[in-house]
C-alpha cells in the first residue's frame, strides 16, 4: 500500500513503514500515527513495505520524486534498510537526505543513544521539533564483494550466530535476545580469527569482533568503548576466547557496557578494519540484519546522514 505524490516541499516527510512491525497491532497503531501527524500539521506521504528489502527500492523512489525527509516506522532492521536505501541512491548527496524514526520494532537499540523513547506520542513531538546530527555510517564488503551500510553496529561471529537464532524468536519480545544469546554460547564454536588493524595484524581465538557506531545492540547490551556517532572511526571490540560461564558471569556488564573491562576483550579505534575467519565461515551481522558471511572489510563514512535527534 503507497501514497506517493510528487512534491517540491522540502517540509514534506515520506514515511516507509513496515506492517509486519508492532507485535501484531500495526493496524491500530498506524491510525494513531496518522491521526497525531494531522493533528501536527505534518505534510506526509506514505508505502507499506511488501518484502524483504523493499525500503530499499521506496527510499529511490521517494528521493527520486523530491522527498528529502523520511520516517522510517519500524525496528531496527527497517531503520537498517532505509538507510541502505540513502547510501545507494544516487539522486542528491547523502547527508543532503534526513531520517527520523517512530520505534515498533522488537530491540529498537539506534533510539537508545539518542535516547528516543519508544513511544508513538513523543517520538513524533521529536519529529516536529526537528533537531538533528550528522552521522557516520560504516560500510561493510563481504568477501563476495557485497556492500552493506549500517548505522548502529555490526559483528562478526558469536553476536551474527545470534541474529540467526534470533528470526525465529522475535515474537517473545525483547526477551527474545537473552534466549538466543544463551542458546549462542552453549553451541556457537568459536573460531581463530585474523584481524588487520591500524597497520597490526593479530591473530586470535575469537567469540566475536563487533564494529560500532553507536552504543547499543542486542535488546540494550553495550559491546564498545567510548563511541563517537560522528567522529569517523569505528569503535572496535575484540572478544577473544571467552567461554560460556564466563561470558554468564558478567552478564550485568553487558549492559552497563563494563564489559569492555575484560581481560580477554580488546578495544580499538580505526577508519578501517579487516576480518578474516581460519576455517568456518561465521555469520555477519549489521544493525541486527544477518548479510552473509566470512571474510569482511569495513570502513566508515564520517557525517553521511543527517538523523533527527531528541
Amino acid at each position: 500500500m503507497s501514497n506517493f505524490i510528487n512534491i517540491s516541499d522540502d517540509n514534506s516527510w515520506f514515511i516507509i513503514a513496515n506492517p509486519t512491525a508492532g507485535n501484531g497491532k500495526f493496524s491500530k497503531q498506524w491510525k494513531k500515527i496518522k491521526q497525531l501527524l494531522k493533528h501536527k500539521n505534518v505534510d506526509f506521504s506514505y508505502a507499506f513495505t511488501q518484502y524483504s528489502k523493499h525500503e530499499i527500492l521506496l527510499v529511490n523512489e521517494a528521493i527520486k520524486q523530491g522527498f528529502r525527509k523520511i520516517i522510517s516506522i519500524g525496528g531496527d532492521g527497517t531503520l537498517h534498510n532505509v538507510v541502505n536505501g540513502v547510501m545507494l541512491q544516487r539522486y542528491v548527496k547523502t547527508s543532503d537526505i534526513t531520517i527520523s524514526v517512530i520505534p515498533l520494532g522488537t530491540g529498537n537499540d539506534w533510539i537508545k543513544t539518542y535516547n528516543i523513547p519508544k513511544s508513538i506520542h513523543k517520538s513524533i513531538e521529536i519529529i516536529t521539533r526537528n533537531n538533528t546530527t550528522l552521522q557516520d555510517i560504516g560500510v561493510i564488503t563481504t568477501q563476495n564483494n557485497t556492500v552493506t551500510y549500517f548505522n548502529n553496529l555490526a559483528g562478526l561471529g558469536y553476536d551474527g550466530y545470534v541474529v540467526y537464532k534470533l528470526k525465529n524468536l522475535k515474537k517473545l519480545g525483547a526477551f527474545s535476545y537473552l534466549i538466543a544469546g544463551i542458546y549462542g554460547l552453549l553451541f556457537y564454536k568459536k573460531s581463530i580469527f585474523t584481524i588487520v588493524i591500524n597497520n597490526k595484524t593479530i591473530k586470535t581465538r575469537c567469540l566475536m569482533t563487533v564494529f560500532g557506531i553507536c552504543k547499543y545492540a542486542g535488546g540494550g547490551m553495550q559491546f564498545t568503548k567510548n563511541v563517537v556517532v560522528s567522529d569517523g572511526l569505528l569503535d572496535i571490540s575484540i572478544f577473544k576466547n571467552i567461554g560460556f560461564f564466563d561470558l554468564i558471569l558478567n552478564l550485568p556488564k553487558l549492559y552497563t557496557g563494563t564489559i569492555i573491562h575484560h581481560k580477554k576483550v580488546t578495544t580499538y579505534k580505526t577508519k578501517e578494519i579487516t576480518v578474516i575467519p581460519e576455517k568456518n565461515s561465521p555469520y555477519i551481522q549489521a544493525d541486527g540484519e544477518l548479510i552473509g558471511n566470512g571474510k569482511l572489510q569495513v570502513t566508515i563514512l564520517q557525517k553521511a546522514i543527517r538523523f533527527v535527534i531528541t
